[in-house]
């Protein structure tokens, strides 16, 4: 691995970082004589109470704090943060109410909305008022069934100021995967869409919201979105227009002030073995991480405009929406990246003069894969930094992006997830970039790579884990009363250690390698091989639009079998199959080569674009999956069905 950064800030622009500048003012505050990020870095995880609340001070957070800082520090689950404190996740989030742009909605068709930070405000004490008038208290739950929309933020901030709960999932989700999630949370009011538009097509979910009212026994109102002309009324007694639920006269919003932990989201686990875990996220755990990683690893400000390409059924949903904090305009996008081309976002980018954009590693691979060069077509001056989550960024990303996007652009891959609302590892506007890394560990996340006995490595690949705790560590899962599934969930592998389930390696310049899902770690010959390690190699092959690899139980030992989806037209040949196998070869190690390679049309994948090796083991070895309606596309699992070159 080359140690010639792809970038580095200059002089000027690392001392202007907010990163920067809070590292100065401890020093000069706190006494402190703190040199770089690394010993940054340190100080944060070994004072946690103190690094903390000067997140809070520094950052403004409106509420109070109290005393105590944290307590039973030692126990891992059963750490608590600020215990004494009380906040209002929504009043934080609304603490500007003037006339700079807060959320601008835009869409395949080309549709734009914009809403002020006074409009915002406004619209959430409408609703919140109606909430209110329908008895909606502190401790209930509020769902949206919603795409990614204006009004999807405002329910949420309407749900939080009253100290109720918010919900969501995407407009995909099926009537099964939607009932596996609310259902188990039992809402009092659902907000739901009659319609969304993907891929150049108009989709009616009118009559699966009149099927959600049905099956959810605890609703007691389901307040409809109209989104198009064309969609169907919804055919629920529950049903109540948007337009009139804001049909009042409030002008002010009273927050609720609520504990530190007190719930704020239920996110859900991918619900691919079973029913999804319902993963419960305190109000001030989440709000101190976001302005952590915003202010600080993003170096987001008011004058930024924040843009992460997601649906509301993904985690990022919920990262995107906590910049209203900053005080930044935020971009919300409804619809396919590639409809009606490649250019989609890259427009977007232009015209809404986006400075901060979010995306998948998933979204960078097919950009390059369809040969379309934003550099080319757009002017992206504002552009100064680019992330990118939901699997590991290739090597090959990397340079693609500052080839063809950018070459002064702080590249930041980020790696955390649902189980924390947030990152182990991510950004630093004031460190170089390194070829395939995550730049740094997150500040008061002490974060190591440990062996199978628990032990820490340095430069070796292990399980990722945390052994220290954080706020934003779930208060816990829904229904769960003993703890018990939580705790199985991730304390269970090492004793008062997090275990996050990635495959992981720290790296000589401070950064971070995520190799894949340590549950889809394959193990030919005793060998432990990280999947992202094969896709990499892979997706060097111009033929291949993208590929996933198992680990087959044959003959006492595992051999690694690759499925890939070619470009169209194209089969898969002995040629081919030689030039994967050598690329492969030549970059890794004998052990990574496939002992087998079989091309499918399609790849399953979770709701949020998320590979699903688990699901394909499961199948080619003749065992059931639970849950397909966590699939964004079910009926591809057929195809792994007894495949004959798998028999020898």
């Amino acid at each position: 691995m080359s140690n010639s950064p792809l970038w580095q800030p200059s002089q000027a622009r690392r001392s202007a970082t907010q990163m920067e500048q809070f590292r100065e003012d401890l020093n000069r505050d706190l006494g402190l004589n703190l040199t770089d990020y690394d010993q940054l870095h340190r100080w944060s995880v070994d004072h946690p109470g103190l690094f903390w609340r000067e997140i809070w001070q520094r950052f403004g957070v409106q509420g109070t704090v109290g005393e105590t800082l944290l307590a039973d520090a030692d126990k891992m689950p059963g750490a608590r943060f600020f215990p004494e404190a009380r906040l209002n996740f929504a009043e934080n989030l609304l603490r500007y109410r003037d006339d700079r742009i807060a959320l601008v909605y835009r869409d395949e068709a080309s549709n734009r909305v914009a809403l002020s930070y006074n409009e915002l405000y406004h619209e959430v004490a409408r609703l919140a008022a109606h909430l209110r008038g329908l008895g909606v208290e502190s401790g209930d739950r509020v769902a949206a069934f919603m795409p990614n929309r204006i009004e999807t933020v405002v329910t949420m901030l309407a749900a939080a100021s009253l100290g109720a709960t918010f919900s969501s999932c995407s407009p995909d989700f099926g009537f099964n995967g939607v009932l596996d999630r609310f259902g188990q949370i039992r809402p009092k009011v659902l907000i739901g869409a009659s319609g969304y538009r993907y891929n150049g097509k108009v989709i009616d979910c009118s009559d699966k919201l009149t099927q959600i009212a049905e099956a959810i026994d605890s609703l007691e109102q389901l307040i409809v979105v109209p989104a198009f002309d064309n969609t169907a009324e919804v055919d629920s007694p529950l049903a109540l227009a948007w337009s009139q639920a804001l049909d009042n006269e409030a002008r002010s919003l009273k927050f609720e002030p609520l504990p530190f932990d007190h719930p704020l989201y239920v996110l859900y686990s991918s619900g691919t073995t079973g029913k999804p875990k319902c993963i419960v996220h305190g109000a001030g755990g989440t709000l101190l991480q976001h302005l952590k990683e915003h202010r600080l690893h993003t170096d987001l400000h008011r004058e930024d405009v924040l843009f992460y390409f997601t649906t509301c059924g993904w985690m990022m949903w919920n990262w995107l929406v906590s910049g209203l904090a900053v005080g930044a305009t935020l971009v919300l996008y409804d619809g396919s990246p590639f409809a009606p081309g490649p250019e989609v976002l890259w427009q977007l980018t232009e015209q809404e003069e986006v400075s901060i954009f979010g995306t998948s590693a998933k979204y960078i691979a097919a950009l390059e894969k369809a040969e379309y060069f934003p550099a080319r077509h757009h002017r992206l001056d504002n552009l100064k930094a680019l992330l990118s989550t939901g699997s590991p960024l290739a090597h090959e990303g990397f340079d693609f992006i500052y080839k063809e996007i950018k070459q002064e652009l702080c590249l930041s891959s980020i790696s955390g997830g649902t189980d924390i609302v947030s990152c182990f590892a991510l950004g630093n506007p004031a460190k170089p970039v390194y070829r395939g890394q995550l730049q740094c560990l997150g500040l008061g996340m002490k974060v190591q790579v440990f062996d199978e006995q628990g032990q820490a490595l340095q430069g070796e690949k292990g399980e990722l884990v945390c052994t220290a705790p954080f706020p934003s560590m779930p208060v816990g899962f829904w229904g769960d009363e003993d703890g018990t599934r939580y705790h199985d969930a991730y304390f269970a592998r090492f004793d008062n250690v997090w275990a996050h389930g990635d495959y992981a390696e720290t790296t000589p310049q401070g950064g971070l390698i995520i190799h894949g899902r340590s549950d889809a770690v394959l193990n030919p010959g005793g060998v432990r091989i990280g999947t992202a390690e094969i896709y990499r190699q892979v997706e060097k092959v111009e033929q291949v639009l993208e590929s996933l690899a198992i680990g087959q139980q044959w003959q006492d030992d595992v051999r690694v079998v690759l499925f890939v989806v070619l470009k169209s037209g194209l089969q898969l040949d002995d040629t081919l199959k030689h030039t994967i196998c050598r690329t492969i070869r030549a970059n890794t190690t004998p052990r990574h080569v496939p002992a087998k390679i079989v091309q499918v049309s399609e790849l399953p994948k979770t709701l949020s674009g998320k590979l699903v090796e688990l699901a394909v083991r499961k199948v080619v070895h003749g065992e059931a999956v639970n849950n397909t309606d966590a699939l964004a596309n079910p009926d591809s699992l057929k195809q792994f069905v007894n495949i004959p070159d798998l028999t020898s």
